[in-house]
């Protein structure tokens, strides 16, 4: 083993070594919380384009300040907006499940037949076989 190697791995105390690690965790902190205010910014449907800009503009010319600005301003209200999200995909997955299942009663399938030819999209005898059909099930 080279001698360098190992007066390299003398020369670096295991306090320097939990501070360089403490460093790397709060920078990576960091970044994560710099994205997810710019992501914030542009999701929130309440802000108008201005205010996206100017929030955009101050986070990224004055990151430290614009980043605790921004959580001081509207801190509150991105806890809020995620929750809203959250809801209204889980809301939207429901939904998709449901209409991907079909209908689970026979009372159920002859609603969407009925539509069905109300509309026009299908004709009187593929209707009325369509209702044997569920009738029969």
């Amino acid at each position: 083993m080279n001698d360098s190697m190992l007066n390299l791995a003398v020369d670096y105390p295991l306090l320097n070594m939990f501070w360089t690690m403490m460093m790397i965790f709060l920078w990576v902190l960091w970044f994560m919380l710099l994205f997810r205010v710019i992501g914030d910014i542009f999701r929130d449907d309440e802000l108008s384009g201005w205010g996206k800009s100017g929030w955009t503009i101050f986070v990224i010319i004055l990151p430290f300040l614009g980043v605790f600005v921004y959580l001081i301003a509207r801190g509150r209200g991105m806890g809020e907006r995620e929750l809203k999200r959250a809801q209204a995909n889980e809301q939207a997955f429901r939904s998709y499940v449901r209409e991907s299942a079909g209908p689970t009663s026979a009372a159920e399938e002859l609603t969407r037949l009925a539509e069905l030819k109300n509309r026009g999209d299908i004709t009187a005898a593929e209707y009325e076989q369509a209702k044997a059909k569920a009738l029969a099930t």
